[in-house]
């Protein structure tokens, strides 16, 4: 394996600078070059090395046209990055205080969303590189948010407060508020946005009616905390990463039977540090991965159940993985304060 190490200019979004600017970064990236090996994707190089965040990188995501990922951890910074070519850091966003636990980007790729441990929410326009507005309302560190797929501009967050609470983007306080008993580590939404999905110190992954305003029914199978959820791309099935060691798929839909839990994948390892590990469908639902406190990424098939990648490299706990839209390029996240992106067969 041969190793080239190259320069890449920092470029500047072309925008007038607001408040919360987009400040460039000089910053070098390292393309892993394999000779012999047949090419899948688009990818410079099958490897791209990522480097210039200070601190933890908590979370990582593609947005949904696949030209770009974004990333944020300890640091507070959120990164932006082209995908392909030499992988260029567009720019970085300041505005939170405290480390960043979670991004999404909308489904339409033109607002990003993030939870801090600053006990705020924040939505930032992603063409102009500023911050359009800030949630208030947790009286303590949020830990995940999650847009809705579709309809209004809906946003669930959970906190460490026990609260799970649900905003309108153009409103100004939260919605509805959801009263846990534990702190919160993960939500998301289910397809339709009319439920919310979270999980919590208290191992139970709960689904809270928005009409109703109360708990439609639990999912219990994990013996320690689920720190990670997403739902799968058609959305009938949940994925949810445990520091039980297990990840397991469940089925959410509206008349499934009561053995919700439909299969439970292992090898993968949370380790003493504790940290919230994400966990990813691919876009075609035929792959999961897990973030993994062993230093390794790993990919499974959702038929098989079987290990399909053990990928080394990070020297840190692999906090998230997460696959491109449309390519065979999988996007992780660690500790290290590296990202890798690979192409997979």
């Amino acid at each position: 394996m041969d190793l080239k190490r190259k320069a890449s200019e920092s470029v500047i979004v072309p925008f007038k600078k607001p408040r919360n600017e987009i400040v460039p970064m000089h910053r070098k990236n390292l393309s892993v070059v394999q000779s012999g090996i047949p090419r899948t994707s688009n990818l410079e190089a099958p490897i791209m090395l990522l480097t210039g965040h200070e601190g933890d990188i908590f979370t990582g995501k593609f947005s949904p046209d696949g030209r770009f990922l974004a990333t944020s951890g300890f640091d507070r910074m959120i990164f932006f990055w082209n995908v392909y070519g030499e992988c260029d850091n567009l720019g970085v966003l300041r505005g939170h205080t405290g480390a960043v636990m979670e991004v999404h980007f909308s489904t339409d790729g033109s607002q990003l969303f993030t939870a801090s441990t600053d006990k705020n929410l924040a939505i930032w326009d992603v063409e102009a590189g500023a911050r359009i507005k800030k949630l208030k309302g947790h009286q303590d560190f949020v830990n995940s948010c999650c847009p809705a797929r579709r309809g209004p501009q809906l946003i669930c967050s959970g906190a460490d407060d026990g609260t799970i609470k649900l905003w309108d983007s153009r409103k100004r306080g939260a919605v509805q508020t959801f009263q846990n008993v534990y702190q919160v580590t993960s939500v998301t939404f289910s397809d339709t946005a009319e439920q919310i999905i979270s999980g919590g110190i208290d191992n139970d992954i709960k689904v809270w009616d928005l009409r109703k305003n109360d708990i439609l029914y639990r999912l219990r199978g994990h013996t320690d905390t689920p720190t990670g959820l997403e739902l799968s791309p058609d959305g009938s099935y949940l994925l949810s990463n445990g520091m039980d060691g297990t990840v397991r798929i469940w089925d959410v839909r509206p008349f499934a039977p009561q053995e919700r839990c439909l299969k439970l994948f292992q090898g993968h390892q949370h380790s003493f540090e504790k940290n919230l590990l994400r966990c990813s469908w691919s876009s075609d639902g035929r792959k999961i991965s897990a973030g993994s406190g062993d230093r390794f990424v790993y990919i499974w098939d959702t038929a098989t159940r079987q290990i399909l990648y053990k990928l080394p490299g990070h020297t840190g706990s692999v906090n998230e993985v997460d696959f491109h839209p449309h390519e065979p390029i999988v996007m992780s996240c660690s500790s290290d304060k590296k990202i890798y992106l690979g192409e997979i067969a």
